[in-house]
């Protein structure tokens, strides 16, 4: 793909009644901003783990870091609690940073890393917010990702980072 986010490039993207600005940044040192989790493109096999509420919009594995954790504990944590994965390794491939340019966080400045991990999948329990999870081969995961069309590029720079074939849109 030609179309890829590049260092520090702000990408627009309305996500809810916000707008943002969305930029990527390489490892191993985070922006400036306020710690706001961690996401992975997990992979199994020749798979994706893909993650649900409702069975129709699916997307990676995130979620927000809790006190006294690093970014890699909470990545551990979010991918136990939402995919009923254990990480086996991982390898930090960058952060976003997100800046609120217009809503009720105008001025908000986020920063969540992102991780390819090698997980073991567990027997499917859901017990907290994600209700689905579904494997899929992995050069059809970011076309089955429910990702604000603008934001496409900087997916797509995430699973180029992963080494993950990016079939799709």
């Amino acid at each position: 793909m030609d179309d890829i986010a590049v260092n520090g490039g702000d990408l627009a993207a309305t996500i809810g009644d916000q707008d943002w600005r969305v930029a990527w940044y390489p490892p191993p040192d985070p922006p400036p901003g306020t710690r706001h989790g961690a996401e992975a493109v997990c992979v199994t096999g020749n798979r994706i783990v893909l993650v649900s509420r409702d069975g129709q919009r699916w997307g990676l594995p995130a979620g927000r870091s809790e006190e006294h954790e690093d970014w890699a504990d909470t990545l551990r944590r979010e991918v136990r609690e939402e995919a009923c994965a254990d990480v086996a390794s991982c390898r930090l491939l960058g952060f976003s940073r997100g800046v609120c340019a217009r809503g009720p966080q105008e001025g908000l400045v986020l920063v969540r890393s992102h991780w390819r991990a090698q997980v073991r999948v567990q027997s499917w329990r859901p017990r907290f917010e994600m209700a689905h999870r579904r494997l899929v081969p992995a050069d059809e995961a970011i076309a089955s990702l429910a990702i604000p069309e603008a934001l496409g590029p900087f997916y797509r720079r995430m699973f180029a980072e992963a080494a993950i074939p990016a079939a799709g849109p």
